[in-house]
């Protein structure tokens, strides 16, 4: 069994329960996912499966896309609703539609973002949440991320009240947390804030629509249709220009050998190679050696 299961995570369960109880219902070890949701995210969770799992790194450095209520009035220690009270403000705030998108615009491009103490990120190899539940505070690297689009998805032309809700939509890359973005639209405006409600209705090209929930997937395996929600390895290797190997250099594809670059990888990070459309390797350009490229995965026996 090798391919991709495009999986919609429920509320109220960790990524790595999702692959636990996956082996269980497919009767196979080799299963992992592509990027921690936390419990309280519902939404797409692409789960690799065989062979497949060779390529999770592609899927965990896909874009990502996102649907979430912003509330604006109070912080909590871990950004989200889940979290104990930090700072509150219970006067009546007030902005118009034009501050709010002046905000999100501002908060669009390139942004840098500091971790909050309740994620996975490591600090001299551990945890932030581990230094958190002690009660310890560490310093947090600020890093770079990108937001391609970030979208008022409501049409008031006012805000008012003593908390504010709005949803947004956002399109970002590998590695945001959208409750540090919830915070950050908050500072902007001059407020508290925090991410009340989250959905991952995208994760590269798997989206909601071609999803399946562990009880359809369990159903599925028990009428013995479930190769009919696993989907071959080249649809999460779409992205990348596609070359049909020829006798010419078959043999050396197949042996994993470097090869002079083709002229794709002045344009694309990586390159498939394949037969009939089956892919067997991905090359990339070399790191040390101009005008060479090298096999960054190979998967020659998948079916």
């Amino acid at each position: 069994m090798n391919g991709i299961l495009p999986l919609w995570k429920e509320r109220g369960m960790t990524s790595h329960d999702c692959v636990f109880k996956l082996r269980k219902i497919l009767r196979t070890k080799k299963v992992g996912h592509t990027g921690t949701l936390d419990p309280g995210v519902e939404g797409v969770l692409p789960i690799c499966i065989g062979q497949a799992t060779r390529i999770a790194e592609y899927l965990t450095d896909a874009g990502k896309t996102y649907e979430a209520i912003i509330s604006i009035g109070r912080t909590t220690t871990t950004e989200d609703a889940e979290g104990e009270t930090v700072e509150e403000d219970l006067t009546i705030k007030k902005f118009s539609r034009e501050q709010l998108l002046e905000v999100l615009a501002s908060l669009t491009g390139v942004i840098e973002q500091t971790p909050p103490m309740f994620s996975a990120v490591k600090v001299n190899g551990k945890r932030l949440y581990e230094y958190a539940r002690k009660g310890e505070s560490v310093e947090r690297p600020t890093r770079q991320v990108t937001i391609y689009n970030l979208e008022l998805l409501d049409e008031l032309a006012h805000y008012e009240g003593q908390e504010i809700t709005f949803p947004v939509r956002i399109a970002c890359s590998k590695g945001t947390y959208i409750r540090t973005l919830a915070v950050q639209i908050g500072e902007a405006l001059g407020y508290p804030a925090h991410m009340k409600e989250l959905v991952r209705t995208a994760s590269g090209t798997f989206t909601q629509d071609n999803c399946f929930t562990l009880a359809q997937v369990a159903e599925l395996m028990e009428t013995e249709q479930v190769a009919s929600c696993i989907l071959p390895v080249e649809y999460a290797l779409a992205d990348y220009p596609y070359i049909e190997i020829t006798n010419a250099n078959e043999k050396e594809i197949f042996n994993g050998q470097v090869l002079p670059a083709d002229a794709l990888l002045n344009s694309h990070d990586k390159i498939v190679y394949g037969i009939n459309g089956k892919a067997v390797a991905v090359y990339q350009a070399h790191p040390t050696k101009d005008g060479l490229m090298k096999p960054h995965k190979m998967f020659p026996t998948i079916e």
